[in-house]
């Protein structure tokens, strides 16, 4: 077990490495045009009045689109455009699969989550830096079984912009109609790189009914652009209780479907004494919603 956190650690820090090296001035000076017909165009801009817009595009040459036909028009970064073709928005930039990362909604942005249909979970931007969620798991639907309910608070702070982060926040829940059901974890957290590639470290300290933990929940996740639609994910937990290590180790991926993130990543406990392979599938859809400001 000791040499597997070494391990994800030694991978860790060569990724980071890797990532902050990798990093290169974003430029906006492209966008992406939708008119009403449907059509999409992308290039830069080269003319622009109150009638019409000019576009210089890569296959098309220079165009001219009436403004009374744009439906939609965005800023693109040239990160984003992979041999001549866009790369589609993060819509769930701020976590993993389930672990957050040091990235923050900004103000106004949200997002629902929702694993297995059980697990529902929301979170709404308050300031750029602070957002505020909750969720629930509906037990009740199932013979009137208990119903955990929680709370997110998360604070994210830019160090130095698409390079480093930092954060913190909590998981604050109980269940309804049961006493002494406090539970959650508070953590603090560092995440090197952009929204679309980067790894993350946190450290975490869990508690229920009154008794925290005695030994911290160690996390390390990274996230990493494939294609224009494709992530690749992993996830993995440690935890060391009564001298006994226990991990889970995360493997997956994120497919963009429109605007909307379809995950999907396979859990395999790890145990000093185990001696039996296990894995479970879990699959997670996210809905971002609201504007950023």
């Amino acid at each position: 077990m000791k040499t597997t956190i070494t391990f994800l650690l030694l991978i860790f820090f060569l990724l980071a490495s890797h990532i902050l090296q990798a990093q290169t001035k974003q430029d906006t000076s492209i966008i992406r045009v939708e008119t009403n017909d449907g059509n999409w165009f992308m290039g830069e801009i080269v003319g622009e009045d109150s009638l019409k817009l000019v576009l210089k595009t890569e296959k098309l040459g220079e165009i001219s689109i009436s403004k009374n036909d744009i439906k939609f028009r965005e800023k693109v970064n040239v990160q984003q455009i992979k041999d001549g073709k866009l790369w589609f928005d993060n819509p769930q930039a701020t976590r993993y699969f389930w672990a957050p990362n040091g990235y923050g909604l900004k103000k106004g942005e949200g997002y629902y989550q929702n694993i297995y249909v059980l697990w529902n979970q929301f979170a709404v931007g308050v300031t750029d830096n602070f957002s505020i969620g909750g969720g629930v798991i509906p037990l009740f639907l199932f013979a009137g079984g208990p119903t955990p309910v929680f709370i997110t608070p998360k604070f994210s702070i830019p160090i130095e912009k698409d390079k480093f982060n930092i954060g913190g926040g909590a998981l604050l829940g109980t269940v309804l109609g049961e006493p002494d059901t406090g539970f959650g974890i508070v953590y603090g957290l560092s995440t090197y790189g952009t929204r679309d590639n980067n790894v993350s470290l946190s450290l975490g300290y869990g508690f229920a009914a009154g008794e925290w933990a005695k030994s911290p929940l160690i996390n390390f996740s990274g996230l990493f652009r494939v294609s224009s639609r494709g992530y690749f994910i992993t996830e993995n937990y440690y935890i060391n209780v009564d001298g006994y290590g226990l991990g889970v180790i995360g493997l997956g991926g994120r497919w963009i479907i429109r605007k909307a993130a379809l995950d999907f990543i396979l859990a395999i406990p790890v145990a000093e004494d185990m001696d039996v392979f296990i894995a479970a599938p879990l699959i997670g859809f996210t809905i971002p919603f609201g504007n950023s400001n």
